[in-house]
């Protein structure tokens, strides 16, 4: 270790300590409740250790499947909305007009409203509709989506709003003057040099809405029945209503891999992708 390590090293300590009480401790805890039998409703039996057998019971557990398949869908659904919204948000944030500062103030205020806040609106909203929503297991879904495109679009246009203000304007002076139109100057110029900012919203809006709670709580609470129910939504519920904590600490740290695979195969795939362009 250099003298400037060293030296650097006291400093860096209280950091240090308060990621480890905060992030490492709980993370470690729930790994050693993962592979204990711990059921508050039977405390007579202990905290035996049963190894992988709460993991094995997650992976044969149809509700834990569909759970699986409804978080996968909610991701897929609400971040493609969020980016088509957030594109075309930023677009308009971005031209030089008068009333620009006014659209961005009007952009951002759902952004500022507090997500329970947020879906308990769009859940009226649906509730005063002639078709009822949500007693239906795939309708359901649309006032989940849309509630949730509302409220993050605006963090999505931020991001593609600072990709487009890094891009050149004399690129698009450069392709008028070639006499390209509108759409081209959009899909040969716009489009390749916005791909780092499309990068890292995807990245951040998929691995948060994988962890979608709040705004199905809200909503539906996982109904009707368990068909909006998603993985975070099942793992509350095996905590604190059923009291397993074992299983429920599986479903946490299967949770907490399957994002942080996601994000590193993301990142690497994003890498390599701006890699290619430099080259």
């Amino acid at each position: 270790m250099h003298r400037e390590q060293r030296a650097a090293l006291p400093f860096l300590l209280p950091a240090l300590t308060a990621i480890a009480l905060v992030a490492i401790a709980p993370m470690l805890w729930t790994l050693w409740e993962s592979v204990r039998l711990h059921d508050l409703r039977m405390p007579w039996l202990g905290q035996p250790f049963v190894g992988l057998d709460n993991y094995a019971e997650a992976f044969g557990d149809p509700r834990f499947r569909d759970a699986v398949l409804h978080t996968a869908a909610f991701v897929a659904g609400s971040v493609a909305l969020e980016l088509l919204l957030g594109l075309v948000f930023a677009l308009a944030m971005s031209r030089a007009w008068r009333g620009r500062a006014l659209i961005r103030v009007v952009v951002l205020m759902s952004w500022a409203v507090p997500t329970v806040v947020a879906a308990l609106v769009w859940r009226f909203l649906f509730e005063g509709a002639d078709f009822a929503w949500f007693a239906h297991p795939v309708a359901a879904w649309v006032p989940i989506v849309l509630a949730d495109a509302w409220k993050m679009t605006p963090f999505v246009a931020l991001l593609l709003l600072a990709g487009l203000e890094s891009i050149d304007p004399a690129l698009y002076d450069a392709a008028r003057i070639d006499g390209a139109g509108a759409w081209r100057q959009f899909r040969e110029i716009t489009l390749p040099l916005l791909r780092p900012a499309l990068l890292v919203a995807v990245l951040f809006r998929a691995l948060d809405a994988f962890r979608v709670f709040d705004v199905i709580y809200v909503m539906t609470g996982g109904g009707p029945g368990t068909a909006t129910e998603p993985i975070s939504l099942y793992t509350f519920n095996t905590l604190l209503q059923h009291l397993r904590f074992g299983y429920g600490s599986a479903l946490s740290v299967l949770i907490f891999l399957t994002t942080f695979v996601l994000a590193l195969v993301y990142i690497r795939l994003a890498g390599r992708t701006l890699l290619e362009e430099r080259a």
